[in-house]
């Protein structure tokens, strides 16, 4: 056989890496501080800041527009560094979503970042690859790429080695010619496979001369960001139309335009939702990255939105239930029936099929059960003359949706062509002619391995007369050798998995190309619901829509699937409304991936395009991770309705004090002051405290959501109004009988404003649940509340704050009774609206 290529050695790639550079076009795009502080100051709570600092300054009050303008600086710092965070969280996805590439290192194939990519590499190229570099071809088997990157043409372009050692030549001269020897760097493999030698990297390549990327990260906006946006651009019209007739209508009753200006920027703050996309937004970028620690990559970050609805979990077989550690344990001929333990003499029958399933196999590949056998095979056929180190690769033919088989012709040391084929059984059975009672005899053999859990495949040599066999080789007259039967164990986390997703209310289902008896003998191992049985590829083809409908209600197992068949089954799933998260890994996956509203890609095995098809990429292949990760996307749900009835909440207040004192005949009692002060509360306590929630012990022994209910609905936002409504009558009776009792109007507003305050920290703790609870993941609500508290101590003690803040200091008493009147009324809130502890992690 073709001997492996040279390549380089690890040391000679870092010297040559720390001499060439990485092999990037450029800096990665993502917001940098300069972006990020733009577009927060360009948010209207912002513009009103300044307008009512800029206000104060004109009037000639420096101390207070100071304090104003320091309250704006502040209530930025806090949005940056909220933002910052996110933007952090989504740089590491970034670079955990960099290609990847094949490349032959120190003797052997590996899988390592493009950008470590140097000239001299030998990189490999196959079916469903990106090129990391513009190299020149060495080995070419039937391969053609798309290079429409470069071109513009979708067509797919052949190509062939070359021993040439010319210039590079630029991208209008050879890209998109058929029979080039060269391939760039982005384009992508659609057909054969091949090996090519680094010759430019970096900015040098075509694709790096014309500046194009490939977007690793997509951050489109999710349905509900979009309407959440739209709905904090009308609140924003709406506020600026409310602060305008405010301002008229004070200035005309009361003759003092300068207070009813300040008290219109106040309603006008106090009514702008601005924290809902703000909250939503680092939500997603934390919740993204802390699905990386689960070995789950997002790469559409918003995925994360889907998660906690997904109600069908549809997975492969091989290395997600399955380890995809495959090990040679059969070798069935004719006369012999091996149970191999690595020790033992093999009988002749059984050394030739090992042979024939050798010069079918390739040894740069990927594939599980082409290592295992190589690895037992080049260990048992030592020094026999059976490896042929010299043979020549003259075709080799992928399966196809056709004909589940791998084809490989050589050429021997003696001028023949030998032809060999491995695959599905039943495929080689055809290609081979058996006779009635051989193929029933066959069949029966591989039942009874496919029965144990076993991986069956099938292999067959033959001969033909000249080098190029027809394209499916039914010319060849191909003779059976065996069966070679593969062991991969069950995850140690399958079951459980299993086990925690059905508890979830979530459909499993298993979607594997193997044989029905060895698909269903693991799915009852991994503990999915085989009682309906298994439905196989042929069986599926002979159902119309509505019998597939009704098949998918009961049957969880399905087998001998093609990739096409794969996407009808997701399509007819949404039909019934399901939300579809599907895995998958090849070429032809990538239809069913886009399809399903959660595309999984495998993270080690899975082909290019199917990791850019999928919104998510599985790094470690494991279905254990996969529920973590759900886990997480309900947790991240059950948050995000938490902080938006607190947002909803505590907002009721705020624009009820700055606008029904005016309305009643009261002095004003919030100025733009106490409502920013209110704000640099409210900012930390949802991104921090809210974020950073536990789950919910039962969280995965509920049914999922249902697709059709809004992640942020009425019945939350409903629920934090009245909480909210409790809250304004409270303060707004304090605030009156204050007034009522002879206290001044600054004394009153101090005693409003504390109990304002101390409602916007219980109303928190009431939608946290950390009224009673002391959970570790509520420390950072607790943290807040300290941090508060202290800063209204000092105001209170600090004569100068007073005077800015227009307080005064109240007596203990009234504190107490106005803490009190708070008190009573989010208990009230609580035992109207049900939220106090339930379903709350302890």
């Amino acid at each position: 056989m073709t001997p492996a290529p040279r390549g380089l050695s690890t040391e000679e790639a870092a010297r040559r890496l720390a001499h060439q550079g990485p092999n990037e076009i450029g800096e990665p795009d993502h917001h940098g501080f300069a972006q990020t502080l733009k577009g927060v100051l360009s948010e209207p709570m912002f513009l009103l800041l300044i307008a009512g600092a800029a206000l104060y300054l004109l009037v000639g009050d420096l101390a207070e527009g100071l304090l104003l303008g320091a309250f704006a600086l502040a209530t930025v710092g806090l949005v940056v560094v909220q933002q910052r965070r996110g933007e952090r969280a989504l740089d590491a996805l970034r670079e955990l979503a960099a290609p990847q590439v094949r490349v032959w290192r120190d003797g052997r194939p590996q899988r390592i970042a493009a950008r470590e990519l140097v000239v001299g590499d030998w990189i490999l190229l196959a079916e469903g690859e990106r090129v990391g570099a513009d190299a020149r071809i060495r080995e070419a088997s039937a391969l053609a790429l798309d290079e429409s990157l470069l071109t513009g043409e979708s067509a797919a372009v052949h190509k062939q080695a070359t021993t040439d050692a010319g210039e590079h030549a630029g991208a209008d001269a050879n890209a998109g010619a058929d029979s080039s020897g060269w391939v760039y760097a982005g384009t992508l493999v659609v057909a054969g496979h091949g090996l090519a030698e680094v010759e430019v990297t970096g900015r040098g390549t075509q694709v790096g001369r014309i500046g194009a990327s490939l977007n690793r990260i997509e951050l489109a906006p999710t349905p509900l960001q979009r309407q959440l946006r739209r709905v904090v651009r009308l609140f924003s019209l709406a506020a600026l139309a409310a602060c305008a007739a405010l301002a008229v209508w004070y200035g005309l009753q009361r003759h003092d335009w300068l207070q009813g200006a300040l008290a219109a920027i106040a309603l006008a703050m106090a009514m702008l939702p601005e924290e809902f996309p703000m909250v939503f937004s680092v939500f997603i970028a934390l919740g993204a990255w802390r699905l990386t620690r689960q070995q789950v990559l997002a790469r559409r970050p918003a995925t994360v939105e889907a998660l906690g609805a997904a109600s069908v979990l549809c997975v492969d077989k091989t290395g997600t239930l399955t380890e995809n550690r495959m090990r040679l344990t059969r070798l069935v001929t004719d006369r012999d029936d091996v149970e191999d333990d690595g020790r033992r003499e093999l009988p002749e029958a059984v050394r030739r099929l090992l042979e024939h399933a050798l010069l079918a196999s390739r040894r740069d590949g990927f594939d599980a059960m082409d290592r295992a056998l190589f690895e037992r095979g080049e260990a048992a056929l030592a020094g026999s003359g059976l490896l042929h180190p010299d043979w020549r690769l003259l075709r080799s033919q992928a399966p196809t949706p056709g004909l589940m088989a791998v084809t490989q012709t050589w050429a021997d040391d003696a001028g023949g062509v030998r032809v060999a084929s491995k695959g599905a059984p039943e495929a080689i059975f055809e290609r081979c002619h058996l006779d009635a009672a051989t193929l029933d005899r066959q069949r029966e053999r591989v039942r009874q391995l496919a029965s144990q859990g076993l991986r069956v495949l099938a292999v067959a040599w033959g001969s033909c007369a000249g080098p190029d066999p027809a394209e499916q080789g039914h010319d060849v007259d191909f003779k059976l050798l065996g069966l070679l039967a593969f062991e991969d164990p069950l995850r140690p986390s399958a079951a459980a998995a299993v086990h925690e997703a059905r508890q979830a209310g979530i459909a499993v289902i298993m979607i594997t190309g193997d044989h029905a008896l060895t698909a269903q003998a693991i799915a009852t191992q991994a503990g999915l619901d085989t009682r309906a049985g298994v439905l196989d590829g042929p069986t599926l083809d002979a159902l119309d829509d509505e019998r597939l409908a009704e098949a998918l209600r009961t049957v969880r197992v399905f087998a001998r699937i093609r990739p096409e068949q794969k996407l009808r089954l997701v399509e007819a799933l949404r039909r019934q409304g399901a939300v579809v998260a599907m895995t998958g890994d090849g070429v032809n996956d990538a239809p069913a991936l886009k399809a399903a509203h959660i595309g999984i890609a495998m993270g080690r095995r899975g082909t290019d395009v199917a990791r850019e098809a999928a919104s998510l990429v599985l790094m470690d292949e494991d279905l254990g991770r996969l529920v973590d990760a759900i886990r997480l996307g309900r947790r991240m749900a059950d948050n995000l309705r938490r902080v938006s009835a607190y947002i909803a909440a505590i907002h009721v207040p705020i624009a009820g004090l700055a606008l029904l004192p005016l309305a009643i005949g009261l002095p004003p009692l919030l100025l733009p002051v106490h409502v920013v002060l209110i704000e640099m509360i409210i900012d930390p306590m949802c991104s921090l405290a809210f974020e950073n929630l536990p789950d919910d012990p039962q969280v995965m022994r509920r049914p999922p959501r249902p697709a059709h209910e809004a992640l942020i609905g009425w019945p939350s936002l409903w629920r934090g109004l009245q909480q909210g409504l409790f809250l304004l009558v409270a303060v707004l009776a304090i605030y009156g009988l204050a007034l009522q009792a002879g206290r001044s109007i600054d004394t009153a507003r101090t005693l409003a404003v504390l109990s304002l305050t101390a409602g916007n920290l219980a109303l928190a703790a009431l939608n946290a649940g950390a009224l009673r609870l002391r959970h570790r993941g509520l420390r950072p609500f607790w943290w807040v509340a300290a941090a508060t508290s202290a800063l209204l101590a000092l105001a209170l003690a600090w004569p100068a704050a007073r005077a800015l803040l227009r307080w005064e200091l109240p007596a203990g008493w009234d504190v107490a009774l106005a803490l009190a009147g708070t008190a009573l009324a989010i208990g009230l809130a609580a035992l109207r609206t049900g939220r106090q502890g339930r379903g709350l992690p302890r």
